[in-house]
């Protein structure tokens, strides 16, 4: 695993991407990464990380529960320490992890001014169908006068763009906006919607670049995430940096269908 994910790493940084997003719960992702950033030593890459969950599954596709998650101080305090630990002053953003309407966070004062206090930027990420409202709501947080979060990544695609308006809100007002999930899971690259696969057979390109290059063109869209799994789903990514800007009939799905459907989907 490490050997896959130094190769993608490689092959990324050598494509000119300059971002990397991790996080607690993702495996041994910010153990693979530290040990990537020693080893290669770029100097410009901006590294991103997430509190909230923890991996339980035990390396198993078919675990009874992949994560657990909690928005406590003191699980902030102890994955706090120990993404700190891994990636040090090289980590430049530190995200809530599925920052939803029923997170305690809202309402912990101590953690609000634990993570305002924090010497990196402090952001979250969002999902489920209620993403614009949270966006909205945890971007107004306020502690000493100073705005608790000034990043925001969360899930935008063309089944579910629901967030778009918040996202410019949110960029409008200078929080840096990352997008996760642009290929709705995977959807939009297996069993693409039919305008998605004609226009991708047309420009000579898999769905998937299609599906990031409406997200590349979002104006409010700061970084974009890939989220590839190996080499050749990255190199097929990359091909949407290179696409002119996609004109596409309305794909959405409601927030809704969308999740609850996203809730189906088999762990992989």
């Amino acid at each position: 695993m490490r050997d896959a994910s130094w190769a993608v790493l490689d092959a990324a940084y050598a494509a000119g991407l300059r971002w990397v997003d991790v996080a607690r719960s993702y495996g041994r992702a910010e153990e693979f990464l530290a040990g990537w950033l020693d080893t290669r030593a770029p100097a410009d890459v901006t590294v991103s990380s997430k509190w909230g969950y923890t991996y339980v599954g035990g390396w198993r596709l078919d675990a009874a529960m992949h994560e657990e998650k909690s928005h406590t101080f003191d699980r902030f305090r102890a994955q706090w320490a120990e993404s700190r630990a891994l990636l040090g002053d090289r980590m430049a953003l530190y995200q809530v992890h599925s920052l939803t309407p029923d997170s305690p966070l809202f309402d912990d004062l101590a953690t609000q001014d634990a993570l305002a206090s924090l010497p990196v930027r402090v952001g979250f990420s969002t999902s489920g169908p209620d993403q614009a409202s949270v966006v909205r709501r945890a971007l107004a947080l306020e502690r000493h006068g100073r705005p608790v979060f000034t990043a925001v990544q969360s899930t935008w695609n063309l089944l579910e763009p629901s967030a778009g308006p918040a996202l410019a809100e949110a960029h409008a007002a200078g929080a840096h906006v990352l997008v996760k999930e642009a290929l709705a899971n995977g959807r939009l690259a297996v069993e693409p919607p039919e305008p998605v696969a004609a226009l991708a057979k047309s420009l000579a390109v898999g769905p998937d670049a299609v599906a990031l290059a409406a997200a590349l063109a979002q104006p409010w869209a700061d970084t974009v995430l890939s989220g590839a799994a190996g080499t050749h789903q990255l190199a097929s990514n990359l091909a949407a940096v290179s696409l002119p800007q996609v004109e596409l009939p309305d794909l959405a799905e409601t927030p809704a269908a969308y999740w609850k459907h996203r809730s189906t989907l088999a762990w992989a």
